[in-house]
């Protein structure tokens, strides 16, 4: 498999984007991008340090001043621009996306890169709609109204598995509500986001309102949550670190967005449409090489659909495709590293104590060995209380459990720590109406699974974190309410007064 890639010409020495231009990290360590599906290192790059992070953030402030006076307006415009900017560099976007991990080029053609630009476009018409209350007196003597305002500088910390998409969701709600930012990618797949900041600069937006730290969470991540001059964190990743970026945040009482892991219950009823859920889970379970917190993990099937779909399943996963994740006719990538598809590996094996792998549960061999590759892989007989079961495994792994009553399966399903997303597939609207309200999740879909849209928020409960991505609701992260009271009266004592002073009618 050869990848040919003009990464080393095009970024030079430079993963640090501070003050509207590209830089070299003064960290004390250097670390390289891989090829995930080769194994062969594509870039490397001196990451940031402690002194990246001041500076960035110190241009962030610089910066916030005037952007946050812009009008809606001159936002959107920028905004707008930013989305032919994006659109015009699609090609480049999605080859070094998969390059940098190893997702399948139609992946990155069809869903990563057209999702950002529609997410850039629609935040451009967002941004002229930050609305408070309308004005009213809700005091005889006063006028209220409210004032929805950006918070100030917003230090981000973004995740491999959607370098492109994770950057957008961050940048572009903060900087449309008028902050500024410093967003941390992670060390493995910076890439796209030098980019994405690249383009925002080259569609006119004003230098340090969006500025770029990499380095690894100790180097770079801790230092710019702590950072007293950050005012807001929003982090999408583990649930582990989620608890420890809160802990750093809580120490400054920073503002403080929460998107982590999820392990999502694929639940189908005994009147669902047996090929389409079968269909539907397979996608659903290896998106992404089930590197996605929203994956189809857990699928719960009513007994009299259970063993056809478990046959289904097996069979379609048989066909899937493992390959160059450039060639366009591959279904499967690699996973993001050699050391990640290991820790995959592991949980499956110690499954095989305690239920049945009825396909995959290895790494492929042959051409594809050097690569973090690892097959579609379906467990039956998992206890509910199990490993593969309750904790996120961020693998092409699924696990199929039956279930008699409905009750039952909608109980299963919301038992784990986590609350992301869900599905259940149904013909009857009345089952469907009571799954989505039984179901504990962030986003419940009928009969679908994954798709998600700019409109819509994306977002979790429980241990899956809080706060919301895209959408409207995003600003709600992303601003600060003020109530502005005006007095009505122009009369120098107010009535509230003799609760302070006593009678002095004589003065």
């Amino acid at each position: 498999m050869k990848h040919v890639t003009d990464v080393a010409e095009r970024f030079g020495a430079a993963a640090q984007f501070v003050g509207g231009r590209a830089v070299e990290g003064t960290g004390e360590s250097t670390f390289s991008v891989v090829d995930p599906a080769s194994g062969q290192p594509v870039w490397t790059y001196r990451t940031a340090g402690r002194d990246d992070v001041d500076a960035a953030v110190a241009a962030a402030k610089a910066a916030f001043p005037g952007w946050a006076a812009a009008t809606p307006g001159e936002r959107s415009q920028v905004l707008y621009r930013l989305s032919r900017v994006l659109e015009d560099l699609a090609g480049d976007l999605a080859r070094t996306e998969t390059l940098q991990c190893g997702k399948p080029i139609r992946l990155s053609t069809e869903f990563d890169v057209p999702g950002t630009v529609d997410n850039t476009a629609f935040f451009a018409g967002a941004a002229r709609h930050l609305e408070g209350r309308a004005a009213a007196e809700y005091s005889a003597d006063h006028t209220s109204h409210v004032r929805r305002e950006p918070i100030g500088v917003i230090g981000s910390v973004a995740p491999w598995n959607y370098p492109l998409q994770m950057a957008a969701w961050k940048i572009l709600p903060a900087i449309a509500a008028g902050n500024t930012i410093v967003l941390k990618p992670s060390e493995l797949t910076p890439l796209t986001s030098l980019m994405f900041a690249a383009a925002a600069v080259e569609a006119g937006l004003p230098d340090g309102v969006v500025n770029i730290v990499t380095g690894t969470g100790p180097e770079a991540g801790e230092p710019l949550v702590a950072h007293p001059d950050v005012a807001m964190t929003s982090f999408t990743g583990s649930t582990a670190v989620g608890r420890r970026i809160a802990e750093l945040a809580a120490g400054g009482v920073k503002r403080l967005h929460l998107e982590l892991g999820g392990k999502a219950p694929f639940v189908v009823f005994d009147d669902a449409d047996l090929a389409a859920a079968v269909h539907g889970a397979v996608a659903a379970a290896l998106i992404n090489g089930g590197q996605d917190c929203t994956a189809a993990t857990r699928a719960y099937i009513q007994r009299p659909l259970y063993d056809a779909f478990v046959a289904g399943v097996a069979d379609l996963m048989q066909d899937v495709r493992l390959g160059d994740p450039a060639d366009p006719g591959t279904d499967l990538g690699p996973l993001i590293s050699a050391a990640h598809r290991d820790r995959v590996a592991a949980v499956v094996e110690r499954a095989r104590a305690y239920a049945d792998v009825v396909t995959g549960g290895a790494a492929p061999g042959g051409a594809l060995a050097d690569g973090a590759y690892y097959r579609p892989t379906l467990l039956t007989g998992a206890p509910q209380d199990s490993e593969a079961v309750q904790r996120e495994i961020f693998g092409p792994v699924l696990a199929v459990l039956p279930f008699d009553a409905d009750d039952e399966g909608l109980a299963l399903a919301s038992d784990t720590p986590y609350g992301l997303a869900a599905s259940a597939w149904t013909r009857d609207v009345y089952r469907a109406g009571r799954a989505s309200r039984a179901l504990t999740a962030g986003c419940v879909w009928i009969n679908d699974h994954i798709p998600i849209v700019s409109e819509m928020p994306h977002g979790g409960a429980k241990a899956s974190g809080y706060g919301k991505d895209m959408s409207l609701y995003s600003f709600e992260e992303y601003t600060q309410v003020k109530h502005v009271m005006s007095d009505n009266t122009g009369v120098a004592r107010k009535d509230w007064h003799r609760t302070v002073f006593a009678d002095r009618s004589h003065r």
